[in-house]
């Protein structure tokens, strides 16, 4: 069984993947930037409401915050826009 990724680890990866620090996510939060580190470093967790507001701000499920639920996206950074275009075209079509 593979072992779950916590809250800690998935608040600083989403963090990181959209560019802000810590004190820019604590800002967008409406709390402090000592309270998004202890968040990461899961010395405190997120009350149920905070855990909401991150999972509309990251755009992810509650779930996915909780590492209950794996992320399904597809990293399509390294490629042209033209096959960034054409990966997702073919995801439309499959749906």
């Amino acid at each position: 069984m593979a072992q779950a990724i916590g809250i800690g680890s998935q608040i600083k990866h989403l963090r990181k993947a959209c560019g802000y620090t810590q004190q820019e996510l604590a800002d967008k939060l409406d709390v402090t930037k000592s309270i998004v580190s202890a968040y990461e470093q899961e010395k405190r967790c997120p009350s149920y409401m905070k855990l909401i507001e991150l999972a509309t701000f990251f755009n992810v499920s509650t779930d996915y915050l909780l590492g209950v639920e794996r992320d399904n996206s597809l990293d399509l950074s390294g490629l042209t826009p033209d096959a960034q275009n054409a990966v997702k075209n073919l995801v439309a079509t499959l749906k």
